[in-house]
């Protein structure tokens, strides 16, 4: 073989070596699996007084045209704090996105078997976060908090999206490429692909790619005609029956390596990356539904 007993196919693929996330009625992946498994759908329906009580106006929760289901993550104001030596005042304006990011990428570390600061190597970051609404509704509107710490210290403490993927490269002491990866609903995909192409261009030894959206109160939903957004609660994707999708909350996030590395330390290897590409359909597209002519996807390299 040539590269010294590595194949071609092995100098050029990525391994998956360690995962974690969270997600609605699954606090690891492992639950997770076993819900897809199982057929389980984990929207959660909430009931009038679960609404009420989380602040949604009256008028609104009776409104023919509310929905009221949300992929809800439990869990998110359990943070532990003290074990990523965060004080107390900073965990208290730090937004619950960056909070579980930071905890999964710790459990992905742990399941590969690597402590993160010990691993003596380059260790990429590639991360995405939603918009922050906990800063929004959560801090700016409080007085004592805005007027103690300062509207841009609270922002850059731990609220601003452009700070995620460098704020877990500071706490786990990640030496390497650290970017904030910001394009919508692909981000997390785009996360994983810029991740793939720093290792194979030698910048990194590993990185860890993932993302984190949390909405983090129990709401549904006004249903519109024409939105993106389900008219019953219910995701029904790839299917005839299929009308739009549900807002909810999930955390995820992968640890990579070059396969030929993975091979030669004996990891665990959950998965193997053969090849990615990102583009923009641009004008092709109806609307903003995703659309590939069948040039552009003749056009594709074959893996």
């Amino acid at each position: 073989m040539p590269n010294g007993g590595v194949s071609g196919s092995e100098a050029t693929s990525i391994a998956v070596v360690g995962m974690s996330g969270r997600f609605p009625g699954a606090r690891n992946v492992a639950a997770f699996w076993e819900n897809i498994r199982k057929g389980r759908e984990t929207i959660r329906v909430f009931t009038e007084q679960e609404l009420l009580a989380a602040g949604e106006r009256p008028e609104l929760v009776r409104d023919p045209t509310y929905v009221r289901a949300c992929g809800y993550l439990d869990g998110i104001d359990q943070f532990d704090a003290a074990f990523f030596g965060i004080s107390p005042r900073d965990a208290a304006v730090f937004d619950p996105q960056h909070r579980l990011f930071l905890e999964c990428a710790w459990e992905a570390f742990e399941d590969a078997g690597y402590r993160a600061a010990k691993i003596g190597a380059p260790v990429g970051v590639f991360a995405a976060s939603g918009a922050s609404d906990y800063f929004t509704y959560n801090l700016v509107t409080n007085e004592e908090i805005l007027r103690s710490i300062g509207a841009w210290l609270l922002r850059h403490t731990g609220n601003d999206p452009n700070f995620l993927a460098t704020r877990v490269s500071y706490e786990l002491d990640l030496v390497g490429p650290s970017m904030n990866v910001q394009t919508a609903c692909s981000s997390s995909l785009v996360a994983v692909h810029l991740a793939c192409q720093s290792l194979l261009n030698g910048e990194c030894d590993m990185a860890l790619a993932g993302a984190s959206t949390v909405y983090p109160e129990q709401r549904g939903y006004l249903y519109r005609p024409g939105e993106i957004l389900s008219p019953d609660g219910h995701c029904r994707a790839f299917d005839a029956q299929a009308g739009g999708t549900v807002m909810a909350s999930a955390v995820g996030s992968v640890l990579l390596k070059r396969l030929s590395d993975a091979l030669r330390d004996g990891d665990c290897i959950r998965a193997v990356i053969r090849g990615s590409a990102i583009n923009n359909d641009v004008l092709t597209r109806s609307g903003t539904s995703p659309q590939v002519s069948a040039d552009r996807l003749r056009s594709f390299p074959r893996l």
